[in-house]
């Protein structure tokens, strides 16, 4: 946990509003439910994840209603297979108002990506790559066939994913570290497996707290059961603001 609470010039990252720190991964069953989280959270929250189970269920037209209401969507579709099929998913995406959409952290993958969203002719969806899941330890690497060290196969893959021209990396907070050093102010770090310290973990395994990711060098973090679950979720998630807000200052 050392580079946690050693990392310097924490003030070197990206300026976003306070507010933009904080994604809320709407993984709810149905779009009507995801509607009525995001009616319940309000002015609080103006950025949404939209992950698997959302897009199966019809959450792409969401990402559409999110956006007339002002709202930014991070589609989380980690888009992987080859090339021509990752370009063509992508350059249809551009066309729905996303801010963020993750693909594998390959770097071909990320080239077709970030080729079409250029040929387009659009700003966005911004380019994430994902590095290794939040849910998985160096056993589950091991049981994978990959032999390098987590931390390193993290830094390994972003290194790459920016080569190919990502525009930021999806880490957990355990890399956030030394990721920021590495990849300097401008690259965008998202940090998921964000949990409170009395929340139960579930199925993620490198988990930190929101002001902990924070003080490690992510610009954004993503959460959601915690805020979900909770019986006041815009309460909940105006304490996780005010929790990234004291990290900042920090």
């Amino acid at each position: 946990m050392s580079d946690v609470m050693t990392l310097p010039a924490l003030s070197r990252r990206l300026d976003l509003p306070l507010r933009e720190r904080l994604i809320v991964a709407l993984d709810l069953p149905t779009v009507a439910a995801a509607r009525a989280m995001v009616a319940q959270l309000g002015d609080t929250v103006g950025f949404y994840k939209i992950g698997l189970q959302q897009i199966f269920a019809g959450g792409l037209g969401l990402s559409e209603d999110l956006f007339r209401l002002g709202k930014k969507t991070f589609l989380d579709a980690k888009l992987m297979d080859i090339g021509a099929t990752v370009g063509n998913a992508t350059e249809n995406i551009a066309k729905r108002g996303v801010e963020y959409l993750t693909v594998t952290g390959d770097a071909p993958i990320v080239r077709a990506a970030v080729t079409a969203r250029n040929a387009a002719g659009a700003r966005r969806p911004l380019i994430l790559a994902v590095t290794v899941l939040t849910s998985l330890d160096q056993d589950d690497l091991s049981d994978m066939g990959y032999h390098m060290a987590l931390d390193d196969l993290v830094t390994h893959r972003a290194l790459k994913a920016l080569e190919a021209g990502a525009d930021g990396v999806v880490a957990s907070g355990f890399e956030a570290a030394r990721l920021r050093r590495l990849l300097g102010p401008g690259t965008r770090i998202i940090t998921p497996g964000i949990r409170a310290s009395d929340s139960p973990r579930d199925d993620q395994k490198r988990v930190m707290t929101p002001g902990e990711a924070i003080r490690a060098g992510a610009d954004q973090i993503v959460v959601g059961r915690d805020i979900l679950r909770s019986p006041d979720p815009a309460a909940k998630a105006q304490a996780i603001l005010a929790e990234i807000a004291d990290a900042l200052e920090l």
